[in-house]
């Protein structure tokens, strides 16, 4: 691994002199170079080391959707898949070791260049990292960059003149490009005269605080002086700018927050870039340097009154809440909608509407660093805002979203609606955050939640979300093989919907108590709830539902030896996951397709199913379900003949369910070890059984009994 600090001080151009020379020696790096901007000293959150590996990843080939959401997962397979690269990896405006490691490749073949404001001496130390160190630019460069700026909008300017804007400039290339802005538009007025104008801003304005007290005079100057040239929208929009939640924002966002028509905000937006105020990152895209969002959110709290500063804020929020919810009904139509009062349905606040599902998953996937920033702007300002905000990001998370930013957004909306004393708010957001801890199999936190929510709903005669919260309890019940608990949870949860009219839940809850009886080894009743969930997921057009059937009913088509139906089953289901685009349930259901090809014989198709399962649920993070994958090749490789991978396989799945404490699934590979282990180490295939039957012995469910069954052990 080769690494290498560029350290200087804010604005000193080391991103120009890095990119600048990127760009030189790319034929060095045949298989390309990834950049981030780390925001390390925004005057909001820092990008996280996960948050850059969600760009680079995609980069790299991987789709958004198999990003893994596990820090630890995402690291690895980001270095896995730069093992064998030659590639230049740029990581910008860095604040901590901590913040860059993670982002490391660790490959021989790569070189990482780091900028900083500091030394990030922590990487010299740990990482074997190279410093260099850069100062302000050189008199004559300096000169060069105003040179470069104003030709062809003045005449010949004064060297001495130019040489000494330079010097009220400290000569960094930031200050000196606003400065050479402000001349070029202004070509009659001499530069004397602006240079005069420069330095009576020294006394109007406190320093900003960017390190070394000569260059943050000087930008500090910069930034008045070019503010004060602003006609008087123009200045409104820069000092409202600095109030949006994130650094990043589009046109649309910027127009509600400053209550102006799209076409005039997109006017005034491009006079602050043509400013260097502001940076245009895309169509209607823009972005603050982070020392410029820092002025324009100081100027927003000295020059503007409070009332308009939060009145703008709220717009924006609105807006974000409004075009959430327009992404939502795209989405998750099935979830019900955010309320609204009236008087949140601001005219300047439009939403966006949304033409398809990719258009609102683009949105969607393109704003989730700011809707995540607006809960925590809204909260204490704006509680119900908050809460709200934190419900419909729920149901647009993009696939690469992070379930533990989603936990601390939603710890902070649980507060916000127990400040607005609303109980039906907190909960839903209890229900929220007990499937955001089921998703990291963090049952107890999950079960506690859902519980509290149970409790709530209760006690307000909602009948609706009772059942709900029965439905959730139940799956966690489900997960933990409490499969008769289970089964009445589920039972409750249907009926209770169908006494309210959903007849879309009370067909989920139908498939999640078909799972139970599946699980359960209870045929009959399985295969008769199967085929009325399916017909209900049928008639209700609700493809989800209705793969989700379908796969439950091509395991149940297997087992009664049906295993050419049992195929075509499970290929419908697999084809309504892609057509969905949903590798979640992709991944899930290729368990189901590879087990019906390993039935029919159909060997090398059934190796190909469980290695693409097995991939997706890595990229996933969801490791019981890639062990799962390794069990189904296992087994394959057993029906091939080739008992010794079979057992490398049958390992690491009961390695990693033992590491999970899944005592059920730990059994099942087990014995599968057992099998793969008898001709060549009998002894070890029987302490195998063994130790499965010690698993086993808390389950007295039919198909628990059969293994044991199989096992040699009491129950058959």
């Amino acid at each position: 691994m080769s690494v290498c600090v560029v350290a200087g001080t804010a604005g000193a151009g080391k991103t120009s002199l890095v990119l600048h020379w990127a760009h030189q020696v790319r034929h060095r790096f045949p298989d390309g170079q990834l950049y981030v901007n780390l925001r390390g000293y925004d005057p909001g959150q820092p990008l996280s080391a996960q948050e850059a590996l969600r760009g680079f990843l995609p980069a790299l080939g991987v789709p958004a959707g198999s990003v893994p959401q596990d820090p630890d997962a995402a690291a690895a397979y980001y270095r896995s898949l730069l093992s064998d690269r030659r590639m230049l990896i740029v990581l910008d405006n860095a604040a901590t070791a901590a913040q860059v490691r993670p982002l490391l490749p660790g490959s021989a073949h790569c070189l990482t260049l780091v900028t900083s404001r500091s030394r990030l001496s922590g990487l010299a130390i740990r990482d074997g990292a190279r410093r260099l160190t850069l100062g302000t630019l050189p008199e004559a460069e300096a000169v060069a960059l105003l040179r470069a700026v104003t030709t062809g909008y003045r005449a010949e300017d004064d060297l001495r003149e130019l040489a000494e804007l330079s010097r009220l400039c400290a000569a960094l290339p930031l200050a000196l490009r606003i400065a050479g802005e402000r001349a070029a538009s202004n070509p009659h007025l001499r530069l004397t005269d602006l240079i005069a104008e420069l330095r009576d801003e020294s006394v109007l304005w406190d320093a900003l605080s960017v390190g070394d007290a000569e260059e943050a005079e000087a930008v500090r100057t910069v930034f008045a002086w070019s503010y004060r040239a602003l006609p008087a929208p123009g200045a409104t929009l820069f000092r409202q700018l600095g109030l949006h939640p994130g650094p990043e924002f589009g046109l649309p966002a910027a127009a509600a927050l400053a209550a102006l028509p799209v076409v005039r905000a997109r006017q005034l937006l491009d006079s602050l870039v043509g400013a260097h105020l502001l940076e245009q990152t895309g169509p209607d895209r823009y972005q603050f340097h982070d020392l410029l969002r820092a002025y324009a959110a100081g100027l927003a709290h000295q020059e503007g009154a409070p009332e308009d500063g939060r009145a703008a804020l709220r717009r924006v929020l609105i807006w974000y809440l409004r075009t959430a919810e327009a992404a939502r009904v795209r989405l998750a139509p099935a979830q019900d909608p955010v309320p609204l009062t009236q008087g949140e349905l601001d005219e300047t606040a439009r939403p966006l509407d949304f033409a398809d599902d990719d258009a609102a998953m683009d949105w969607a996937e393109r704003e989730h660093t700011n809707l995540l920033r607006a809960v925590g702007t809204a909260a204490g300002e704006n509680d119900e805002l908050a809460w709200k905000l934190t419900e419909v990001l729920w149901s647009v998370q993009p696939h690469f979203a992070s379930m533990t930013d989603w936990l601390a957004v939603g710890n902070t909306g649980l507060a916000s609606a127990r400040r607005v004393n609303d109980a039906a708010a907190e909960a839903l957001i209890l229900t929220r955050l007990g499937m955001a801890h089921h998703r990291i199999n963090a049952w107890d936190e999950s079960l506690d939640c859902h519980r509290q929510a149970l409790a709530i709903r209760r006690a307000n005669g909602d009948r609706n979300g009772e059942a709900r919260s029965l439905n959730l309890i139940g799956l966690i019940q489900l997960r933990r093989r409490q499969l008769d608990s289970a089964a009445t949870h589920f039972e409750q949860a249907s009926a209770l919907w169908r006494t309210v009219g959903s007849e879309h839940w009370a067909a989920t809850a139908l498939s999640n108590l078909a799972t139970t009886y599946c699980n359960a080894g209870r045929a009959g009743e399985a295969s008769a709830t199967v085929q009325e969930a399916l017909a209900a997921h049928r008639a209700l057009e609700n493809p989800g539902g209705e793969g989700n059937a379908l796969r439950m009913l091509s395991s149940l088509q297997r087992e009664r030896g049906e295993s050419e139906a049992a195929l075509r089953t499970a290929e419908q289901a697999l084809d309504i996951a892609l057509a969905r685009r949903d590798q979640v349930i992709e991944a899930y259901w290729l368990l189901t397709l590879g087990d019906a090809q390993r039935e029919l014989g159909h060997l090398a198709d059934a190796l190909v199913s469980y290695q693409r399962s097995a991939d997706l649920h890595r990229r996933l993070g969801n490791r019981s379900r890639e062990a799962m994958s390794w069990l189904g090749a296992g087994q394959t490789y057993q029906a091939l003949g080739r008992p010794d991978e079979a057992a490398h396989f049958h390992r690491r799945a009961a390695a990693v369910h033992h590491g999970l404490a899944d005592t059920w699934h730990e059994a099942l590979a087990l014995e599968a070890l057992a099998t793969a282990l008898d001709a060549a180490d009998p002894t070890a295939a029987q302490q195998h059984r063994t130790q499965a039957l010690r698993l086993l012995a808390p389950y007295e469910d039919p198909r628990a009994a059969a293994v044991r069954g199989r096992l040699g052990g009491p129950g058959s």
